[in-house]
């Protein structure tokens, strides 16, 4: 059976989530993991650093080497190899797995955001991949594993958040080319992506702790990985796996074990879907419960719509005070095509809701249908399941839009 024992793995942001998964993998067989990431002094919200991930690399079977690396900083990179080389010998496996996330339209993204995320997901999946092949072109069993998804053209895809897509689909795009540059030279380059949520800090980050439970952990990414870099590097290139295919093809038939909840509803990864309702069908043929059902984003409302939006406001007038507005401090619009405009202000005095445009300057507007609107506040849709599926547009401060999930949960008892 194919094995990483004492082959040499470069994992960029391997401090925490898939890319710490991946090299804990690798450690079970003796591998030697040099960790490229950023974090020397402990984050005040997201776990681990590289010495710590070090110790559990290490408590794992490994060996292991933490470099201080910013991927966007060519010399880091050079240094952090030039190390491994001369600690390891050399380097077999590079997994680009550093990468930035913004999901904002275009008017609203920064764009010092727009920079980090080509810098970080683009040019540093490049920059890493350049600096590493010297070394990658003298292992016998050559990988780079970008974890970046296929390249679905769908707008769907873009019309949200085009600049992350065109960010992510840069590290796809080096699979693409790369994988035919040195094809000959017998260095595997593909892609790995996740087909439903990943738990990690970036997922709770964008949907609160509560979407844990419509994701799986990361071990299903670190376990796919294992079985794509033990391949033959000279047979196994320029795919774009995706992580439950491959261990389907492996014989993997139990899935549940991966699942953060077992037998709760799994949301949907990014990429995937040619439509939200082809990624339906798609999960449902693996046995699987989508989050979602086929896209409803042009559905007129059901009858009597219009006056449970109506209803629903007044309900929510009923649960504000200045206790909420305190704790939620942010204004939000809502553009239901089929009811006009509403708002919701959670920022001034004891809270209002109102019809028509907010005299006061808002913080978050979302766009949906009427239909989709009563669906999120009465809790048969959850807000970052349908930001996901495009049945939900934010304009604005993705922060305070985020507490909009927490608060339905908590109002949802009172409506």
């Amino acid at each position: 059976m194919a094995t990483l024992a004492g082959k040499t793995l470069f994992i960029t942001g391997a401090s925490r989530g898939i890319g710490k998964a991946i090299a804990m993998r690798a450690a079970k067989d003796g591998a030697n993991v040099v960790i490229a990431a950023k974090t020397v002094d402990p984050h005040p919200t997201l776990p681990g650093t590289i010495y710590t991930a070090a110790k559990d690399i290490e408590a794992a079977g490994g060996k292991c080497l933490p470099c201080v690396v910013d991927v966007r900083v060519e010399e880091q990179i050079a240094a952090a190899v030039d190390q491994a080389v001369k600690q390891f010998g050399g380097i077999d496996i590079l997994i680009n797995n550093a990468s930035a996330i913004n999901l904002t339209g275009t008017l609203a993204l920064p764009m010092k955001r727009y920079d980090l995320m080509m810098e970080v997901n683009t040019r540093g999946t490049y920059l890493a991949s350049k600096v590493c092949l010297p070394s990658l072109l003298k292992s016998s069993n050559p990988h780079i594993l970008n974890l970046s998804p296929p390249l679905n053209m769908n707008p769907h895809w873009f019309k949200n958040h085009v600049a992350y897509t065109m960010a992510k689909y840069g590290m796809s795009m080096c699979v693409l080319g790369m994988a035919e540059e040195f094809r000959d030279n017998g260095v595997a380059v593909n892609a790995l992506w996740p087909k439903t949520a990943i738990y990690t800090a970036a997922m709770e980050m964008l949907g609160g702790s509560e979407v844990k439970k419509q994701c799986r952990n990361d071990a299903i990414m670190s376990d796919a990985a294992y079985l794509i870099l033990t391949k033959n590097s000279r047979t196994a290139t320029g795919n774009f796996y995706i992580d439950e295919e491959v261990l389907s093809e492996a014989g993997v038939t139990d899935f549940e074990k991966y699942a953060v909840e077992p037998g709760h509803d799994l949301m949907p990864d990014f990429f995937l879907d040619v439509a939200p309702d082809v990624l339906v069908k798609q999960m449902e043929a693996h046995g699987a419960k989508p989050a979602f059902g086929s896209d409803s984003s042009t559905a007129q409302p059901s009858s009597g719509e219009n006056a449970k939006v109506a209803q629903l406001f007044q309900q929510i007038q009923g649960t504000l005070c200045a206790d909420l507005v305190k704790s939620v401090g942010a204004l939000y619009a809502f553009d239901l095509k089929e009811d006009g405009n509403w708002y919701l202000d959670l920022k001034n005095g004891d809270g209002n809701v109102g019809q028509g445009d907010s005299p006061n300057p808002v913080d978050v507007t979302m766009t949906m249908t009427s239909e989709n609107f009563v669906k999120m506040f009465g809790g048969q849709l959850k807000p970052t399941v349908a930001f996901m599926s495009g049945k939900l547009k934010i304009k604005g401060d993705m922060g305070k839009a985020m507490k909009l999930e927490k608060l339905m949960g908590q109002l949802k008892s009172k409506l």
